[in-house]
């Protein structure tokens, strides 16, 4: 039996592929023991537990940005953090470590070359976090979301995704899915999202423009975040809701999409071939514009500036887009060759390769 340990956390662009591909280990090996490494205080503490995995905890140990207190505390806490981690390596037996980024993951790789068990990484963003840029030096494998990924000897597997997304079929989804948002299927349909919070200059946008898409004959299907106060209009063709449990049948309706650019949204989007405006968040290193790029270059999408992103912008550069039905055609024919469906397929199979050169 096979003991593989998944280590990452603190957001969901690190759990959620960690989770896909722990799905896929089990669903393959059912025997297997698929282990999580999080901590107490990420995201994973909520998720993992009832997704039916056992956590093991490691303390959070935050890399130092600047020389106060904290810097000098730094090597003894990671020091530590890195001991708990080779305790449940020997403990549980484990073969084989999965690094998908967050706090997590450094301890792991080291603890991981110091039991000289192989270990794999695997990086969700286009611009690499300091633990896998860390961790990769030594990794018997290095899988990336996205082309161009500064990671050397790395490989583009891909994003691993929810299983609703992997078997998603849109044009057989599509009914239901109107129904389900009351909309007309028959119709195109603009998608417009920002995240689970929102995105407030999206919502400002298309609250000033609603009415221009509409009748440019679409319909617009906006999921405005939980914190948003835009007010609904309630017209027919319209549906704004705050949050959407069901992404994937807001997806299947999807003609066009305008959304920001985090990884699982721009993988999800392109593994799925759906055209797509990208508003990058301005804040932060810069990395959903790079998340974007590959989508961009082959022609599945184009981005737009979110500091002058308004409803203008929206009338000049979107309208006339929804009239164009060539380039949208061009651009979904585009998307389907951007994406991938098979990105947890392919990290395991990274899995499997360090496996059988550690043996």
């Amino acid at each position: 039996m096979t003991s593989y340990l998944l280590a990452g956390g603190g957001t969901a662009g690190h759990v959620n592929p960690l989770l896909a591909v722990a799905d896929g280990l089990r669903d393959r090996e059912p025997d297997a023991d698929v282990l999580v490494l999080g901590t107490k205080e990420g995201l994973e503490a909520r998720l993992v537990p009832e997704r039916g995995y056992e956590l093991l905890i490691v303390d959070k140990v935050p890399f130092p940005r600047r020389p106060n207190a904290q810097a000098l505390a730094f090597p003894r806490s990671f020091s530590r953090a890195v001991s708990q981690v080779r305790r449940h390596i020997r403990e549980h037996g484990v073969d084989v470590v999965v690094g998908f980024g967050g706090y997590a993951s450094a301890p792991a790789y080291v603890a991981a070359r110091r039991e000289k068990v192989p270990f794999v990484v695997h990086e969700a963003n286009a611009r690499p976090g300091l633990a896998n840029r860390l961790g990769a030096g030594s990794a018997a494998g290095i899988g990336v979301a996205f082309a161009g990924t500064p990671l050397k000897n790395s490989e583009v597997v891909g994003m691993p995704l929810r299983r609703e997304i992997v078997d998603l079929d849109r044009a057989a989804r599509r009914a239901e899915a109107a129904d389900a948002f009351g909309l007309d299927a028959a119709k195109p349909v603009l998608l417009v999202f920002g995240g689970s919070l929102g995105a407030q200059r999206l919502n400002e946008a298309l609250g000033d423009s609603w009415a221009d898409v509409l009748a440019a004959g679409w319909q617009l299907l906006h999921v405005t975040g939980e914190r948003s106060d835009l007010a609904d209009p309630e017209v027919p063709g319209y549906a704004l809701r705050r949050y959407v449990d069901r992404m994937d049948l807001a997806f299947a309706l999807a003609d066009l999409i305008v959304s920001r650019a985090g990884s699982a949204t721009v993988s999800e989007i392109s593994a799925l071939g759906i055209p797509a405006v990208y508003v990058p968040y301005a804040v932060g290193n810069g990395e959903q514009r790079l998340n974007a790029a590959s989508a961009v270059a082959a022609g599945a999408a184009f981005l737009l500036e979110d500091g002058t992103f308004d409803g203008d912008t929206v009338r000049e550069r979107i309208i006339p887009l929804l009239g164009d039905r060539d380039r949208l055609g061009a651009m979904a024919t585009d998307a389907e060759n951007v994406g991938t469906r098979t990105g947890t397929e392919n990290v395991i199979a990274m899995i499997d390769r360090a496996l059988s050169a550690g043996r």
